[in-house]
């Protein structure tokens, strides 16, 4: 039996720009429900991302790296460590149930949000209708609509595609049995966390990269360095990679699995493998939900599109987090569906700097990233001031024995102040936290110079790439000022 509520705010979506969202109306005594399509409640960040991903990652760390320790005094017997892929997601399914109960249901439960599930579609300007799931029939109406229905693993467009068995993020957090090799399609920061995982317990990945390195869009020696690390792990990696076609290859028991046709300069090579992993992107979740019925447009890869305020072309209607397309990241999701309820309901104008949104890739080591790149500032200016420093010449990182990776700093020409921090390394994301900062507020090389750091940290990386504008750094002893 079809049902109509009103409330001052409905939100199409249950993820981090959602939960945001009634946490910003409850302060404004604003009645909230929210519709939630699709993930359970939570999104993608505690159900398929970042929650099961880091999660996995420090498994696969703790099985991995411990017979590769540098020290001499520390000695393991000939048996390797084993993992057991079924209790990791086990284990990983009872982490994601606990946040989800804790951060997500009981949070509408304090702020008095009502939770519809199923499918729901925009059926008039401030109207919602639940047409599939749990609640259908129902249609729950608002003084002012936000959108945040998120994004999708994106599936390019390669020959054969539809024909062969495939993983993704999201299906391979499903699955009870470990592949025994991966071929793994992309070379972005999913592709390059799920490819460590995968290594780490145990599978064989190729990992093959359209570009001529991992990691395109961010500064190009932060990619260099970490496909070095990579290789030396025994992760094959192979960029300027043109996948041609994927096949079933057919064979004896033993071979079954999946082949891949690539071009790579002039040569034509077959990489085989039991499985095949797709992590080309993300897709934003616009598709049938009745945009176009309602004056809302979305750009050519399905992003929906809003001004600063993140208010749609229809006026009434907001949408924030992945659905919104770049940067695709829980913390600006969050951020864009606190901003879009103070701009709604509050006039208030807020508007995010994404110039000022660090990036991090949860690898080992580490890879993080704010403001602009040098190519950019070349782009832009014709000159560069940068400055790198080698992991190597951090103490800390010579005390641990772990040298891998980099900090690189770059400052406008003119007034010193830092505009982008690249690095790679251990603790890059917790670094990176300091740089954002930097970035935030203008603050120039000659101020992280005066501010005392402790000793021995990994954060002095990027001090000394601060310094390594004002002296010679292969003439400075540990604790020169």
């Amino acid at each position: 039996m079809a049902t109509n509520h009103s409330y001052d705010l409905v939100i199409l979506g249950g993820g981090a720009a959602a939960f945001a969202a009634i946490t910003e109306a409850e302060r404004r005594n604003l009645s909230t429900a929210m519709v939630n399509t699709g993930l359970p409640l939570g999104g993608t960040c505690v159900n398929v991302g970042c929650v099961p991903s880091k999660h996995l990652l420090e498994v696969g760390k703790a099985a991995f790296e411990p017979p590769r320790n540098p020290f001499d005094a520390v000695t393991y017997d000939d048996d390797q460590p084993r993992t057991d892929w079924s209790a990791a997601m086990e284990e990983k399914d009872g982490i994601v149930a606990s946040l989800r109960e804790q951060n997500y249901v009981d949070v509408a439960d304090h702020f008095g949000a009502d939770i519809y599930e199923g499918y729901g579609r925009v059926i008039d300007d401030t109207a919602i209708e639940v047409v599939d799931g749990e609640d259908s029939g129902t249609t729950i109406t608002g003084e002012k609509v936000l959108i945040a229905t998120g994004s999708s693993p994106h599936i390019a467009p390669i020959d054969g595609i539809e024909t062969v068995d495939y993983e993704t993020s999201e299906t391979i957090l499903e699955r009870r049995d470990r592949p025994e090799s991966v071929v793994m399609i992309g070379g972005g920061y999913v592709a390059l966390e799920w490819g460590q995982i995968l290594h780490h317990m145990g599978v064989d990945v190729a990992l093959l990269q359209r570009s001529s390195r991992v990691l395109s869009e961010m500064e190009g020696q932060l990619g260099r360095e970490l496909q070095r690390c990579f290789e030396d792990e025994g992760i094959e990696v192979v960029t300027d990679a043109t996948v041609d076609r994927v096949r079933e290859e057919n064979g004896d028991a033993s071979s079954l699995g999946v082949s891949v046709d690539v071009t790579v300069g002039r040569e034509s090579r077959t990489y085989t493998a039991a499985d095949l992993f797709v992590a080309t992107g993300a897709t934003p979740n616009t598709d049938d939900i009745g945009l176009a019925e309602i004056g809302v447009e979305t750009d050519n890869s399905g992003a929906i599109v809003v001004d600063e305020t993140f208010r749609t072309a229809n006026p009434d209607v907001y949408a924030a987090g992945n659905c919104i397309g770049e940067p695709m990241l829980e913390t600006v999701a969050a951020k864009e569906g606190n901003y879009a309820v103070r701009n709604a309901f509050g006039g208030e104008g807020a508007t995010i700097d994404y110039h000022d949104v660090p990036k991090v890739v949860f690898t080992s080591p580490e890879v993080a990233a704010v403001g602009t790149t040098e190519l950019e500032y070349m782009d832009e200016h014709g000159t560069c001031t940068c400055r790198t420093v080698e992991m190597d010449d951090v103490p800390k990182a010579k005390a641990v024995e772990d040298t891998r990776g980099l900090v690189q700093v770059v400052k406008h020409h003119e007034t010193d102040e830092i505009v982008g921090v690249h690095m790679v390394g251990p603790r890059a994301a917790d670094m990176i936290t300091e740089a954002t900062l930097a970035v935030k507020f203008g603050l120039t090389v000659d101020d992280i110079i005066d501010t005392i750091h402790p000793f021995p940290t990994f954060s002095e990386a990027f001090k000394h790439a601060c310094q390594a504008f004002r002296r010679d750094m292969s003439k400075m002893s540990c604790c020169v000022e």
